[in-house]
């Protein structure tokens, strides 16, 4: 999750500043409105240190075509271009907030390099095998019918393509899952056994700490075994 200092609450005012909080993070999930679009600013700033660690855990080569899941503010795609020479990415996100502020921040190449829409996991709009590599920053959480995404991924990836989870790690019972609506936390054992039931091969987590986490896994490279 983005990282933003909580206030310890009041008592008296514990029920309506939780009502707040509740709101603004919420927004997480799904940026809508004034709100969301504060949260997506936060998002591009709060999610570099995790994100930049995590794609410095993939060997990138030139031309590679990518896909951010839930790009939010659109922070990553910029990341994702710099690695990667000639290559195009795309973005995808369920909020029309994020998918506008994801096509400002990549305004210059817009179209040409980076392309952006607004869909669900659960339904990714691309052909099977079109994708080198896949990346989910702190967005896992959210995603409806998990293992029927994680399929979603692994079928838009090319064979030998990569598939990477990063995120902060949090216990199931913690703050965020009962401030943030429609919030499901998974340890990343967990999601490293759902991309292996997924048919995801050389599943692995990395850990940094105090809490960054990113579980990756590949697309069997050989036809018969895919």
């Amino acid at each position: 999750m983005i990282v933003i200092p909580i206030v310890h609450l009041q008592p008296t005012k514990k029920q309506n500043d939780m009502g707040i909080l509740k709101t603004f993070f919420t927004n997480c999930a799904h940026p809508r409105g004034m709100m969301g679009r504060m949260m997506l600013r936060f998002m591009n700033f709060g999610h570099a240190p995790l994100t930049n660690w995590g794609l410095d855990l993939v060997e990138f080569k030139p031309g590679w075509t990518m896909l951010d899941i839930g790009c939010g503010g659109g922070a990553t795609l910029k990341r994702l271009l710099k690695r990667s020479d000639g290559a195009q990415v795309y973005g995808i996100d369920i909020s029309e907030e994020s998918v506008a502020k994801a096509r400002k921040v990549n305004a210059a190449v817009l179209d040409k390099q980076v392309f952006v829409c607004q869909g669900s996991a659960e339904k990714l709009p691309y052909e099977d095998g079109k994708f080198d590599l896949v990346t989910a920053v702190e967005t896992v959480y959210f995603w409806p019918n998990l293992p029927e995404c994680l399929q979603e991924v692994r079928r838009v990836l090319k064979l030998g393509g990569r598939f990477v989870i990063m995120v902060e790690v949090i216990e199931g019972d913690s703050m965020w899952t009962n401030v943030v609506e429609g919030m499901t936390a998974y340890s990343p054992e967990q999601l490293k056994k759902l991309l292996d039931e997924a048919g995801f091969i050389d599943t692995a987590i990395h850990r940094k700490k105090p809490s960054y986490a990113a579980i990756t896994g590949l697309k069997q490279a050989s036809k018969e075994q895919s």
